[in-house]
């Protein structure tokens, strides 16, 4: 008999356990954020004009009503089966507390990079033989770039500093339309591919709620992909690919569904083209499509000033022009159509179909 799904197995989770542990994680690395802007030096480097920021920015009592809307969006998704309950944070202490030694040791580094717009570190004349020259950069000033375990290692707190807490809970709304996208199939016959997985957090996020799914995780970076192996060396009908997501080694019309966690916002214009052919090639008829990334320009007015900030405060060379993107006309090119689209805080969940 064919095995369906419809919807994750619950489990039992009160809305104030769940409200206790949200809390917990936003105070942990709403307290790094706090920490960190005592320690980093200006917005402006040295020599530079004061930046002027033009768009809206909600405030604090903003950004912690959007937050609420989040996590009350969140325990609706959970309540009503969609997707289960995070693991309780911190789940080990004494591992959360190491990343957090790692994180502020590094943090420094980070910032003396950023105040002198240092960004190509990496970017050496052997790796540019190896990869695309737009991908050997710091983002985020960060150390290594995406090329080390290191790196790897520091991603999920650095993130989830970034966004004090609530990383987990926006790339949890990718969930959702792939619960839709599941549901009454036997999840055994289906492919996913995870399109630059990195450390293979939404992998795991997606193997705990269906752990029959054949799942696919494809990055360029040898040590992200490590540290993903790593991460689900216990999880069944799960592969990795080292590949550059322009040019995905596998057959056309071979997955049911592809996702993509916060790549086309990194990406320069030409190449977000090259990718967004890829997936429609790799769907098969019917398939879906699911992109979170980040929100665009006048997807929520009162946080364009945010948006507007983060390439400034961060190395984000290809924010901007991602921010005025048409990912609907973008697809649409492509044969995808936009079935959906959904905001979640910072980010967006855009949902494309392919005609079967």
């Amino acid at each position: 008999m064919a095995e369906t799904v419809s919807r994750p197995l619950k489990r039992p989770l009160s809305r104030l356990s769940y409200g206790l542990g949200q809390g917990t994680r936003v105070a942990w690395y709403l307290g790094h954020y706090l920490a960190l802007r005592r320690m980093v030096g200006p917005l402006a480097a040295p020599g530079e004009a004061p930046v002027k920021i033009k768009g809206a920015r909600p405030g604090w009592q903003g950004l912690l009503r959007a937050m609420r809307e989040l996590f009350d969006q969140d325990w609706r998704n959970i309540d009503e089966g969609l997707y289960l309950p995070p693991d309780d944070f911190p789940s080990n202490p004494a591992t959360a507390l190491e990343r957090s030694l790692e994180f502020f040791s590094d943090a420094r580094l980070v910032d003396e990079r950023r105040m002198k717009r240092a960004h190509s570190e990496v970017m050496t004349e052997e790796l540019r033989e190896k990869y695309p020259r737009y991908y050997l950069q710091n983002f985020h000033y960060q150390s290594d770039g995406w090329l080390s375990r290191d790196s790897a290692r520091r991603y999920d707190t650095q993130v989830e500093v970034l966004f004090a807490g609530t990383a987990d809970a926006m790339r949890r709304q990718a969930l959702v339309p792939l619960a839709h996208a599941l549901k009454g199939k036997d999840q055994r016959k289906q492919s996913l591919l995870d399109l630059a997985c990195g450390n293979g957090g939404f992998i795991a996020a997606i193997k705990a709620n269906y752990p029959r799914l054949n799942v696919t995780g494809l990055d360029l970076s040898p040590a992200y992909l490590e540290e993903a192996r790593d991460r689900m060396r216990s999880r069944r009908d799960v592969s990795f690919i080292e590949a550059n997501a322009e040019s995905v080694p596998l057959p056309d019309e071979s997955q049911d569904i592809i996702t993509c966690v916060y790549l086309f916002h990194e990406l320069p214009p030409k190449i977000r083209k090259h990718v967004a052919h890829e997936m429609a090639r790799l769907l098969k008829p019917g398939g879906t499509a699911i992109i979170l990334d980040a929100l665009q320009a006048g997807d929520r007015p009162d946080f364009d000033g945010l948006l507007e900030f983060f390439p400034i405060g961060f190395h984000e060379p290809y924010f901007g022009s991602y921010l005025k993107t048409d990912m609907g006309a973008l697809f649409g090119h492509e044969g995808l159509r936009l079935e959906s689209e959904t905001t979640a805080l910072l980010s967006k969940v855009m949902v494309f179909g392919k005609p079967a």
